[in-house]
């Protein structure tokens, strides 16, 4: 029988492709977002067996009950892909605690609860794959991002810490940090920088894709491909994989 997925922020993006990457790989993939009709859009994107359950991962209780439902349904999730997450542009000052304590929650402790719920059904089978998407900001310092760059530099912490304990028990852990990919949280971001600057969308756009050297946005493929190569890998585990048209060299 075929491995159980679990992956968050499937509605759409990086965690879409994800979701069907896996599925077209043979995975059974528990789908998990906010949004039930995106959920349904890329449910019926995946070639194989989906369970689509909304879900908001910054409630505790809610992954509680996405583990739950993979488990009762399919058994054991044995490949986690954590893909929700956001963005939040300001200066320092401008940053209040609602705006730092929200990076923090969705980006940093949620991921961290689905690695909890995760690891004891893995370390217990001898078999886990586990990544998370992180970012270029979890590798340097952006302005006007202290809130999201924390909270990714703080998710890639998690991660090799989580790959440290893990390695021998057949768990691996890693990250992807994809620069700026051709997403609805990109899409975001372009809005905020024209209504800030007054910029036409399309030159702000033009401006993020030149900031990678390879001169265009990541698409959501790219993203899924190295998610991909860490699920297949068995001695990959601990590392933070680039996926950014050459922006940030490690």
């Amino acid at each position: 029988m075929s491995r159980v997925a679990l992956v968050t922020g499937a509605g759409s993006g990086i965690g879409r492709a994800a979701a069907i990457r896996l599925s077209q790989a043979g995975l059974r993939v528990v789908l998990a977002s906010r949004g039930a009709e995106a959920l349904a859009a890329t449910a019926a994107a995946c070639p194989g067996p989906v369970l689509a359950v909304p879900a908001d991962v910054t409630d505790p209780s809610a992954v509680d009950r996405l583990f739950d439902r993979g488990e009762h349904d399919w058994g054991a999730v044995e490949v986690l892909i954590v893909s929700a997450g956001a963005g939040f542009s300001a200066r320092i000052e401008r940053t209040g605690d609602a705006d730092w304590n929200r990076m923090l929650e969705l980006n940093l402790t949620a991921p961290f609860r689905c690695l909890r719920r995760a690891v004891p059904a893995m370390r217990a089978g001898g078999y886990g794959r586990i990544v998370v998407i992180a970012s270029t900001a979890s590798r340097i310092g952006e302005p006007y991002l202290a809130a999201y760059t924390a909270s990714k530099h703080g998710v890639l912490g998690l991660v090799r810490a989580a790959a440290a304990e893990l390695a021998g028990t057949g768990v691996t852990v890693n990250a992807v940090c994809p620069g700026f990919v051709d997403t609805p949280m990109t899409e975001a971001t372009i809005g905020n920088i024209v209504r800030k600057t007054g910029r036409t969308t399309g030159q702000t756009r033009s401006a993020l894709a030149a900031r990678q050297p390879i001169g265009r946005l990541i698409t959501p493929e790219e993203v899924a491909d190295a998610v991909w190569f860490c699920v297949a890998s068995e001695a990959v585990t601990g590392q933070a994989i680039n996926v950014d048209g050459g922006t940030v060299q490690s």
